[in-house]
């Protein structure tokens, strides 16, 4: 067995990963591991696995419509939305552009936040080569401002489960912000913590998803369960 087979699982989308669908709309629990579109791996990406799953729950043998509108980095698990229409996808990608979706995650780190709670602010540059992110202090060229609040909501063995709610959007942004505070995320040795995981994952996971809907116009809000790996069911009632 080589090392991309012990390490990645390929499985498909099934009824249990499905959080929320309507005509509109649906939003899956990404595993942690899967990448959500198409990357020089090869691995089939979890957009792919959605179009197959609506095709066949609908039987639509010439495929199904889906719009990528938002990523998670492939180490981390939790809700992710994909639009249904291309009237969803262009509606939900305006709310995001303002700001009008709002995501919670949660992080276990083995350092704790000095402050407890805080708003960071970097200015963010993304290697593309190297896919990775460096944050700066001061805006430089060719940098993102990247903003989020963050909360230490509870300790456990030595751990550290920290709330996070982004206010943009950038690549590894909460992975490298996390990090530059001194509280590299469980498993991320990308963004320092000593090791790395062989599940290709890392502790962070998207927990919830708040917006109003773009065509019903109703509050939504969908929440991801934790993976169920026995390390995060350790943290699970620490987590709201």
């Amino acid at each position: 067995m080589n090392l991309k087979q012990h390490t990645y699982i390929n499985k498909d989308i099934t009824d249990a990963d499905v959080l929320y669908e309507d005509n509109h709309l649906i939003a899956i629990n990404k595993r942690a591991g899967d990448i959500v579109q198409v990357d020089e791996t090869g691995d089939e990406p979890l957009d792919e696995k959605v179009k197959r799953y609506i095709a066949a729950k609908y039987n639509k043998p010439n495929g199904a419509f889906l719009g990528v509108v938002h990523r998670l980095d492939r180490p981390v698990s939790g809700v992710i939305l994909f639009a249904k229409t291309s009237k969803a996808l262009d509606r939900i990608n305006k709310m995001f552009k303002n700001r009008e979706m709002h995501k919670t995650y949660f992080a276990i780190t083995r350092q704790q936040p000095q402050p407890p709670a805080g708003n960071l602010v970097h200015w963010l540059v993304k290697n593309s080569q190297k896919n990775v992110t460096k944050a700066h202090d001061k805006e430089v060229q060719g940098s993102l401002r990247s903003e989020l609040n963050y909360k230490l909501v509870g300790q456990r063995d030595g751990y550290s489960v920290i709330e996070v709610d982004p206010i943009t959007g950038r690549p590894h942004q909460i992975r490298v912000q996390l990090s530059t505070l001194g509280c590299p995320i469980v498993g991320d040795n990308k963004y320092g913590y000593p090791r790395g995981s062989l599940r290709k994952s890392i502790c962070l996971h998207a927990r919830r998803l708040k917006f109003i809907h773009p065509v019903k116009n109703e509050p939504i809000e969908i929440v991801a369960s934790l993976p169920k790996d026995g390390f995060w069911d350790k943290f699970e009632d620490l987590i709201p």
